[in-house]
């Protein structure tokens, strides 16, 4: 990921002195239990957990010769040791040490972006107590249906992402596994006791069966849910992109003081955050499928995976990271517009009342299809004439026969439609 899009705690996760040193403690919590079972000297592990270290620079200069990033570190390594380093990495091949890394980091990623998913519930719960009341028109394929609230819209964002909360905890679980195997995965010159004892001071639990690699389905399922994420984000971003539209403008993103919309026209002020996120969202998504074909290996191994893990662990866990960051500044300081809720709710004139006076049809024995009929037709004068749509009912002698003017005047009414928003918000937050 580039700089602008990047930030310091998530970039450190994957940055080569955090991926070494996590080799190193494998590495060394692998002898320290080697001792425990009399393969190396307890002297040995003594010298290696004290003088363990390595030089990131002389790792890539020692790799350029052997073009082995494992073996440049051992290299490395054993220069700061000395002649204990022998014992190092004893029975184990280099998969032992890259894949248990590998789900270390994206553990450490996985609650980087648990604690963003944590702040973005807690905006969006606020904005949604702060506007459940707040009357605003629902759209069906973008056009003007029934009433909602502007509460219930952020209460279905809300919903949604504690689901993806929910799915990233679950895709954390799976990913926390390590492997310390051996060469095709058959412990044939390590003890299995040496994988529980690293993998349990690491924070994870053995692969069942890692033959020898970790089985990539773990990570097609972590990759994937990155990419659920991030369409929910932009599922918002585009409502908002959509809200903010200069004939609809009901929200607005935050405009700060000098802030500059356009180098062109002076008066814009567009919806740049959310249309970031709208892209970022494609970028994440891209890494899923990658991530998919990655879980058909060669037998027990090979390395076609290996290239495309570099890339998509840190580029889809930084830009997921920044997208939910955004996403909570965004929805902070999202600017609402109740007037003009108000003002596009009466734009058509009661047309948004239309089902309950078909439901009142009914219920006073009209037929299903002739109280359509009765109700489309006066609905189509104020599409195609302008009309306000409670006159023409009232108008209408079949209507009012029917119904009676009175009850024609209580189905436009709003609470109606709104009854139930209490029920909707103890089921979203639970309180």
């Amino acid at each position: 990921m580039i700089p602008r899009y990047t930030r310091p705690e998530m970039a450190q996760i994957w940055e080569p002195e955090n991926r070494f040193r996590i080799w190193l403690e494998i590495e060394t919590l692998a002898c320290e239990k080697q001792a425990e079972l009399g393969v190396i000297p307890a002297e040995a592990v003594k010298v290696i957990r004290e003088k363990g270290d390595f030089d990131i620079d002389r790792i890539d200069a020692i790799e350029a010769e052997v073009k082995h990033d494992v073996i440049a570190f051992l290299t490395s390594v054993a220069e700061y040791v000395g002649p204990e380093a022998r014992f190092i990495h004893q029975g184990m091949t280099s998969s032992d040490v890259l894949d248990t890394c590998f789900s270390v980091q994206m553990v450490q990623a996985a609650d980087e972006l648990l604690a963003d998913l944590d702040m973005v519930l807690e905006s969006i719960k606020a904005r949604a107590m702060e506007h459940k009341d707040t009357v605003c028109i629902g759209r069906s394929h973008a056009i003007h249906a029934e009433p909602v609230t502007f509460g219930l819209k952020l209460a279905s964002w809300y919903a949604e992402m504690d689901r993806n909360r929910e799915r990233l905890k679950a895709a954390r679980k799976g990913i926390a596994t390590g492997a310390i195997s051996g060469a095709v995965g058959t412990f044939a010159h390590i003890d299995p006791v040496v994988e529980e004892y690293v993998c349990e001071k690491l924070g994870l639990v053995p692969e069942p069966v890692s033959t020898q690699v970790i089985p990539r389905d773990r990570h097609a399922e972590y990759f994937c849910v990155l990419a659920i994420i991030a369409s929910s984000l932009e599922r918002i971003a585009i409502e908002i992109r959509h809200l903010q539209r200069t004939e609809v403008l009901e929200v607005e993103e935050f405009f700060s003081k000098g802030q500059k919309g356009s180098s062109a026209m002076p008066h814009k002020r567009n919806p740049i955050l959310s249309e970031n996120l709208t892209g970022q969202a494609r970028y994440i998504r891209s890494f899923a499928m990658p991530a998919m074909e990655n879980v058909a290996l060669w037998h027990e191994r090979d390395i076609s995976h290996s290239s495309v893990e570099r890339y998509i662990g840190p580029d889809a866990t930084v830009a997921l990271d920044f997208s939910l960051r955004r996403l909570n500044g965004l929805i902070k300081n999202l600017v609402v517009y109740p007037k003009n809720m108000e003002r596009n709710l009466n734009q058509m004139r009661g047309l948004i009342f239309s089902q309950k006076i078909l439901l009142d049809l009914t219920q006073a024995g009209v037929s299903r299809e002739e109280s359509y009929r009765m109700v489309q037709r006066n609905a189509m004068k104020v599409w195609d004439e302008g009309k306000d749509f409670q006159e023409e009912l009232l108008a209408d002698t079949a209507v009012v026969d029917a119904l009676g003017e009175e009850k024609i005047r209580e189905s436009f009414d709003l609470e109606y439609h709104l009854k139930h928003v209490d029920t909707i918000f103890k089921r979203v937050f639970k309180d």
